[in-house]
């Protein structure tokens, strides 16, 4: 049984109609969401940056679906303020809200004008945000004095339910350095062996909890419209580390997307005009393992996307909501 949900794109969807796009995602089927957490986007061409902790809200409060978010504590966010959001919306929506906590990238982070440190660095940073948001979330007092600071911090409203703290990541390297602390593995669609060596590694270091999948895609009624649309959305997108993560601006993607082709963004983008493929590749997806999956349509207008999915690709996979959390 698997979780079939709608991924909210703050980068490219103006929050007001994001809203609307996930409650339409919910009446057509789809079983829970998640949302990216930037504060700027990828390309001008996608030109939005909502804040998602205030779209969170309004999402659990207008939806019943579950809801996840992709936050990087640390730089832009301190970690207690990232345990207060999480433990308020946790209290307010018991049992339907996790966090997937990252290093996060350069081109949301350096904002703070702070130094963007080295991955290793920001490896170790994470981990110390991770202990720190998990302690308050349980209720302690917590100082601490490393890569980032604390002092005397304490949760005055704490949910019944601790959420779910998962870990992101793209390499198996990175998944098996998650086991030792995270609930639960969110990555992103790759290749199947890539995939398959990424879930590996998170079980073999001893990692718990839902594996979950968030897959980029490109519909529409025609091929070539279907590939137009991936490749002005999404190619400042295909870029491996550390590209991806130590590119500073959204001018800088642009300028290094120019000679990216729509075929190359084929390699990161699920193209197709038959919805029976997407289908097949869902299901493979969950043959594979995968617990949750996470369909984010590349395009900004999500309307015809939705409709189609919920008509004929949703009802062939019979999708289940997530497992509640018990206190």
């Amino acid at each position: 049984m698997t979780v079939i949900g709608f991924h909210c794109s703050h980068e490219q969807i103006a929050p007001r109609q994001l809203l609307r796009d996930v409650q339409h995602a919910e009446q057509a089927g789809f079983t829970a969401a998640m949302s990216s957490d930037h504060f700027s986007p990828w390309s001008a061409r996608q030109g939005e940056s909502g804040f998602a902790w205030s779209f969170l809200g309004a999402a659990l409060a207008t939806t019943q679906l579950p809801f996840g978010v992709v936050n990087a504590p640390g730089q832009r966010y301190h970690p207690a303020i990232v345990a207060q959001g999480i433990a308020t919306l946790a209290q307010m929506f018991p049992g339907r809200f996790w966090a997937a906590l990252g290093s996060g990238e350069a081109s949301n982070e350096r904002i703070t004008g702070d130094e963007w440190p080295r991955k290793d660095v920001r490896d170790e940073r994470l981990v110390e945000c991770v202990d720190v948001i998990r302690r308050l979330l349980n209720g302690e007092e917590v100082s601490h004095n490393g890569l980032v600071k604390v002092n005397r911090a304490r949760l005055w409203t704490l949910p019944d339910v601790v959420p779910d703290l998962v870990g992101p990541a793209v390499t198996p390297k990175t998944a098996a350095r998650h086991a030792a602390w995270a609930d639960g593995l969110v990555t992103v669609n790759q290749s199947r062996e890539t995939l398959g060596k990424v879930m590996e590694s998170y079980r073999d270091a001893g990692g718990r909890g839902p594996a979950r999948l968030q897959i980029h895609l490109s519909w529409a009624p025609d091929e070539d419209e279907a590939l137009a649309i991936a490749h002005h959305q999404w190619r400042s997108n295909v870029f491996e580390p550390p590209v991806c993560w130590d590119t500073e601006s959204v001018e800088a993607f642009d300028v290094i997307a120019e000679k990216v082709s729509p075929e190359d963004v084929r390699q990161s983008v699920r193209v197709s005009d038959d919805l029976g493929q997407h289908t097949e590749w869902l299901q493979q997806d969950i043959e594979q393992g995968w617990d949750e999956l996470y369909l984010h349509f590349v395009g900004q207008h999500q309307s015809a996307f939705i409709e189609a999915f919920g008509a004929h690709v949703l009802p062939s996979l019979s999708p289940t909501a997530p497992q509640a959390a018990r206190a």
